[in-house]
């Protein structure tokens, strides 16, 4: 058994905080409901909830406003408005329960323009750094349709989907870059501390040296002597790079480029995909209009040659053509996907088929990554074994010429 702390609302919207002992979490919602409660937060004593952790670390550095705050705020409102708590009443509350006090503020603020009479969606718009396009426009189409809570529950689920998947990718690629770190540093060490200390010692010799430890030698002496100026070339081509990407031209090339590449290609295709399809999904599902979809779509999209073919495509839409035929067209999705979404015309089920579609593309893509990673793994290793093998042979060559041991 162990000891859980809650905060819950009763029916009027007061809020309830105590400490309940059980087995787990899931007893704890059984035990409140039973009382009539309706939580919002369950946590183990003893324990922050990953987002008080995330917070913690963040505040050193400004306690900036992450994707998973705007997340449990998402949740937790959808959780009270659901439960019957009326929209000003439920802010109140997420004002005082959450942990990021930059976040604690905004809402204080839209609570505030809320209670003076604003719309729910206008007074989130005050901050579009918080809340995206895509947030603001589906809470205007539940406030219109007067299906906010269910609309913030499909918001929270789409968030936490796009956050999982996020999340996934980047603790598959923790270990290759660590990998490459430790292995990178590994070469400059010994190029940069041990190789010169035999340079003397070689030099002392005056004997003809093998070619591969002159080509070591000449080569740890060019890092040693003018690493400054291989930082300096290195630095300046990468702000050179990155204003270039800056520009529309530049980022439409490297965007080209993504898509292009052998592997890489197919891969930021399927994450695109997977993308477009749950976002347009998630509008279309909570009552925006395909065109105005079609628009916070396009704005939202990682990939600029995507979101041209969008834009043609929401052209093509006004005509009225059906979404799948300009898809197509466009030679940007695969052809399953475009399949789909045409019996998802066809059945009058779009939205569910766009959410099957992002489904069965993010299990690609994580297969796909493990993959990559599997081969990458071990390729990275013979590569440095190869770069650090080349280094002791080179100087056991040396060594052995020296004291005129044959090989």
């Amino acid at each position: 058994m162990a000891v859980f702390t809650y905060k819950a609302t009763d029916r009027l919207g007061k809020l309830v905080t105590g400490t309940i002992e059980a087995k787990d979490k899931k007893a704890v919602i059984s035990r409140l409901h039973e009382a009539n409660y309706f939580p919002i937060r369950v946590e183990e004593k003893g324990k922050l909830s990953a987002s008080a952790e995330k917070n913690t670390f963040s505040f050193s550095f400004g306690q900036r406003i992450k994707k998973r705050d705007v997340l449990v705020f998402t949740s937790e409102l959808a959780t009270l408005t659901s439960s019957g708590v009326p929209l000003d009443r439920s802010l109140t509350i997420l004002t005082e329960l959450t942990e990021n006090k930059k976040l604690s503020r905004i809402i204080a603020d839209v609570q505030k323009n809320v209670h003076g009479g604003s719309h729910f969606a206008d007074a989130l718009a005050r901050h579009p750094r918080v809340f995206s396009k895509l947030y603001i426009s589906m809470v205007k189409a539940g406030e219109s349709g007067g299906v906010l809570e269910n609309v913030l529950s499909r918001l929270a689920e789409f968030l936490e989907s796009s956050q999982e998947f996020k999340e996934s990718v980047t603790s598959a690629l923790i270990y290759p870059l660590l990998l490459t770190l430790v292995g990178g540093g590994a070469v400059v060490v010994l190029l940069t501390f041990v190789v010169p200390k035999f340079t003397q010692i070689f030099a002392d010799m005056g004997q003809t040296l093998p070619l591969p430890t002159r080509l070591l030698l000449g080569f740890s002496n060019l890092i040693i002597t003018y690493w400054w100026l291989i930082v300096g070339v290195i630095v300046m081509l990468f702000l050179l790079v990155r204003q270039y990407l800056r520009t529309d031209s530049g980022r439409w090339h490297w965007d080209l480029l993504k898509l292009r590449l052998p592997i890489l290609g197919n891969l930021t295709q399927k994450i695109e995909v997977s993308r477009f399809s749950r976002t347009l999904g998630t509008l279309v599902q909570s009552g925006v209009p395909i065109l105005q979809s079609l628009a916070i779509v396009k704005d939202i999209v990682g990939n600029s040659v995507l979101a041209k073919a969008i834009k043609e495509i929401q052209g093509r839409i006004k005509e009225g053509e059906k979404i799948s035929g300009p898809l197509l067209q466009s030679r940007l999705f695969p052809p399953m996907a475009i399949h789909m979404i045409d019996v998802g015309e066809e059945t009058g089920q779009l939205e569910a088929m766009l959410f099957k579609v992002a489904d069965a593309y993010d299990r690609q893509t994580r297969t796909t990554i493990k993959r990559m990673v599997a081969m990458l793994e071990p390729a990275m290793i013979l590569v440095m074994g190869l770069i650090v093998g080349f280094i002791v042979i080179s100087m056991l060559m040396a060594i052995f010429s020296i004291n005129e041991i044959p090989l």
